[in-house]
């Protein structure tokens, strides 16, 4: 582990979103004309034994929901929980539900493949799931039926936003919409700019503020809209195309924005860690960090996990390195997820990384089975559905 230390500049509070400007580039897997561009192959870095580890959080959960799917990719599904029930989806059709004790409360078939879930509204009881053939489905979580289902014009690899009685979803071909909770009737919708060759995924929806959302489209751009009427109320170009190729020119944005005390911080795959002032619209810092996971804050830090393997913490004032792990190089890192005073890392074999914010250090580890593609953090909870299907559950130890 090293640390680092260089000058950048700070950020302040939300006031007038449509100032915003940005520069950032999110990009993960690329196919085009029949070939996948694959990154430099290295070797996991083989994990050290721990001197001494803290006792961070405790089992509650652990149930497989795999099938059998002809999906040749995973995506990083989510699952749905509201403090009490917990709802996963298989990426071949199943949606099950259970209770924090293990108990199988339910499970329905969708004879079809998933390729988005969960979003999980527990004031409705409603969970969304989208599949393979751009269907919406919206699930009954008191007992698995069907509320309602609709047909999209592409498909939604992401979960939903679920907000204001709206289910808000970003396509694969560019179109934005926005449902009704209740029925599932579209509501709105509006087309962006699609390019010729774009990443296969985008980011999932996050709230602006309690009438605003943020929307990342292939278009590079960012496109805030009214959740109830899907007004459109300003865009700004996120990711700037640069290169002489339509793959190095690539600006989508497949990775989730975060906001958080009047900053928008984002961090691309071509390279860039961004912290933008909402209420001046400036760019407050810019450092070097590539990545495809969301970023964890502290009240001091940005934390990022970048696509070496490398995690670095990020002075949220100022930009300034605070410090950087290199403890778990090329062990394809999920996402940062902060659970009580720590940080939580997923790797490729299952593990779960506690890291001090303070100084990076690893101060525990768990395990689940297959790669962690992401890691969520709820009520106290700790949560994760693998690769190979298999979903944890934890919460802090008492």
């Amino acid at each position: 582990m090293q640390n680092n230390k260089t000058p950048n500049s700070r950020a302040g509070v939300i006031a007038q979103a449509s100032k915003i400007s940005l520069l950032c580039v999110s990009i993960a897997l690329v196919s085009a004309c029949g070939k996948t561009i694959k990154p430099e192959q290295h070797k996991p870095t083989k994990l050290v034994q721990l001197e001494q580890s803290v006792n961070v959080v405790e089992p509650v959960l652990q149930t497989n929901v795999s099938g059998r799917s002809k999906l040749a990719d995973v995506n990083r599904f989510e699952v749905g929980f509201d403090g009490k029930q917990i709802v996963a989806a298989s990426n071949s059709g199943k949606v099950s539900s259970y209770g924090l004790n293990g108990q199988a409360l339910w499970s329905t078939d969708l004879k079809e493949d998933i390729v988005g879930g969960v979003a999980f509204d527990g004031a409705s009881q409603t969970a969304v799931v989208t599949t393979k053939s751009a269907r919406v489905v919206g699930l009954n979580t008191a007992d698995g039926s069907i509320k309602w289902q609709n047909k999209l014009s592409g498909t939604v690899l992401a979960p939903a936003l679920i907000h204001n009685n709206r289910v808000l979803l970003s396509a694969n071909d560019g179109v934005m919409h926005g449902l009704s909770l209740q029925t599932g009737e579209s509501i709105w919708k509006f087309t962006t700019q699609t390019p010729s060759i774009s990443v296969r995924g985008s980011a999932k929806p996050t709230l602006l503020d309690q009438r605003t959302a943020l929307l990342g489209g292939a278009d590079g751009r960012l496109h805030a809209v009214d959740i109830e009427a899907g007004i459109p109320l300003w865009n700004r170009r996120v990711g700037i195309p640069s290169g002489a190729s339509e793959i190095q020119r690539m600006t989508d944005i497949d990775g989730t924005p975060t906001v958080d005390q009047g900053q928008l911080l984002a961090v691309s795959y071509s390279g860039q860690l961004l912290a933008a002032d909402l209420a001046s619209g400036q760019v407050t810092f810019l450092q070097e960090a590539a990545s495809k996971n969301s970023l964890a804050v502290t009240d001091r830090a940005v934390i990022s996990t970048t696509l070496d393997g490398k995690v670095k913490a990020y002075n949220r004032q100022t930009g300034e390195l605070l410090w950087e792990n290199d403890d778990l190089a090329y062990r394809q890192l999920s996402n940062p997820e902060r659970v009580g005073n720590y940080i939580a890392i997923g790797d490729l074999d299952g593990v779960v990384h506690f890291l001090s914010p303070e100084d990076g250090r690893i101060v525990s580890r768990t395990q689940t089975k297959g790669a962690i593609n992401k890691l969520t953090s709820a009520s106290g909870y700790l949560l994760t559905q693998t690769k190979s299907g298999q979903v944890s559950v934890w919460r802090m130890a008492r």
